[in-house]
């Protein structure tokens, strides 16, 4: 018996459930440090009617629970403050706390059903902790570190770690589990509320009366399927133990990073690109190891005394050409006036898996070449910046002004030309309104624009209201379409709160 009071009956196999609770919360939290004393939730759309997906204590102290309403919310909290976490944002945090407790163990897997759910493999580490409660107090103290709360139990099935976990979720603990017997008592005793079971099957089991896992293990496996559907058969399985699945061990690329260091500051631009070219070659080589292609290749500089330059070059279309990325980064480096001489050069890479494309007897090419465009637009970039070709994307946003975002990665793709009987009008909108500074109606009414302009209207249509933001600040605007006596229709409101006039746009 060790100092945990594990027994030791030849090789047991050890697995740890590190559970976040609730995950996207503390996500949250951690880029709103300054609300972490305040109600806060965590919504699927940042609107009124979106819903609360998870919240925080002194959420659940004035009664606001997930499933409600971002509005019923408010109502029964006025400083209820709530966000949207993205699915990048919870990809990005889960690579980064796989990085920190790669250095705990070897093999670790994220679940891909639950954020904020890693199991680790504990086998073989007996040596280098004194204790497995040394080793989980370590990852706790790390992952605090990083801003996050954790709980760690060490048991022995990946369904019995993880329903113990989930019991301990509300009070982050270490929990250790003396044996299989141990550990089979504890995870039967769990709810089946701490599991995240569909809320149709817990309200099913409920009028059984099946509320913790023993009860729910006590159906009838042949059943559960036909009465319950497959994913409460898939828990039966796990729960059981006649479904084990063993780790998926999430595989840890290495940096696709190069480096090379010059003996004298080097301001010779052809020289550069003659080292850059030979850091390249070896990069693609690892790249096309993997069966990727490169999206994006980072130049960082290090000038001498004068800190590093970090330049981006993306190419139109993932590639391993090595001339491509050379022309790119030889308009790049022509366009740049460094301060001083290069004493260090680190190239890096952005990867995507590459696919096999099966090749076309017969090639249809359009009138126009979509390739050699987005050719062109790449070296626009590497000359001029990357910042200088961009295009319009639609978002989900409740003001007219915030229902696009401006995508740098845009590429040129294939018309799609149709017939249509009447052909629309288009709305050209300012990125920030105009204020227009008067109004007259003496007869031929009159918007004064900045610079002096004064432009006649002929006609006013609305008013069309736009109302809301009282979640954030009052927003009242007033949209009117102004038909100009010279033939121009714009797009203006009136904001009621701050009692101006503003140009929104343009109709074409």
């Amino acid at each position: 018996m060790d100092r945990d009071g594990v027994t030791r009956n030849g090789v047991v196999d050890r697995l740890a459930c590190v559970e976040c609770h609730s995950f996207p919360l503390q996500i949250f939290l951690k880029s709103y440090p300054e609300w972490t004393t305040r109600p806060v939730a965590v919504v699927n759309y940042d609107k009124p009617h979106g819903v609360i997906l998870w919240v925080n204590e002194l959420a659940r102290a004035s009664r606001i629970c997930p499933g409600m309403r971002y509005s019923a919310g408010l109502s029964l909290e006025h400083t209820l403050q709530a966000g949207v976490v993205s699915t990048i944002e919870m990809q990005q945090a889960t690579s980064m706390l796989a990085e920190h407790l790669r250095k705990f163990s070897p093999e670790i897997e994220p679940c891909s059903d639950e954020p904020g759910v890693f199991w680790l493999n504990v086998s073989g580490l007996s040596q280098l902790y004194e204790s497995y409660r040394q080793w989980a107090m370590e990852i706790v103290t790390t992952l605090k570190v990083c801003g996050f709360q954790a709980g760690v139990t060490i048991g022995f099935t990946r369904f019995g770690s993880y329903a113990i976990a989930k019991k301990n979720s509300a009070t982050p603990s270490i929990t250790i589990v003396k044996n299989c017997a141990h550990e089979r008592m504890l995870a039967g005793k769990v709810p089946l509320d701490c599991l995240g079971v569909n809320a149709d099957l817990r309200d099913a089991l409920q009028k059984l009366g099946v509320k913790t896992v023993d009860a729910f293990l006590q159906l009838p496996a042949a059943g559960i399927c036909r009465r319950f559907g497959k994913k409460a058969q898939r828990l039966h399985e796990l729960a059981a133990g006649d479904f084990c699945v063993p780790l998926q061990r999430l595989r840890f690329k290495k940096p696709l990073v190069q480096h090379v260091e010059f003996d004298e500051p080097e301001i010779n631009t052809s020289c550069l690109l003659v080292n850059i070219k030979g850091l390249l070659k070896r990069l693609l080589l690892i790249v096309t190891s993997h069966h990727e292609a490169l999206t994006e290749l980072l130049l960082n500089l290090c000038l001498d005394r004068s800190g590093t330059r970090t330049e981006r070059i993306r190419p139109a279309a993932p590639t391993i050409n090595i001339n491509q990325l050379m022309e790119l980064a030889r308009l790049r480096l022509e366009s740049l006036t460094l301060q001083a001489g290069v004493t260090e050069v680190w190239i890096s890479a952005r990867t995507v898996q590459t696919t096999a494309v099966q090749q076309e007897l017969f090639v249809k090419r359009p009138c126009r070449d979509v390739v050699t465009a987005n050719r062109v637009l790449a070296r626009i970039r590497s000359e001029f910046g990357n910042d200088v070709v961009v295009g319009a994307r639609l978002t989900e946003g409740h003001l007219p002004e915030a229902q696009f975002v401006w995508d740098f990665g845009m590429t040129v793709s294939c018309a799609e030309p149709r017939n249509i009987a009447c052909r629309p009008m288009v709305r050209r909108i300012h990125l920030n309104p105009v204020l227009l500074q008067s109004r007259s109606w003496n007869g031929s009414s009159g918007w004064q624009a900045p610079g002096g302009e004064v432009r006649h209207m002929k006609a006013l249509i609305g008013p069309y209201l736009v109302s809301g933001g009282w979640w954030r600040s009052i927003v009242h605007r007033e949209y009117y379409f102004a038909k100009m006596c010279d033939g121009d229709v714009l797009w203006i409101y009136y904001d009621k709160p701050r009692q101006q006039w503003y140009w929104q746009g343009q109709v074409e």
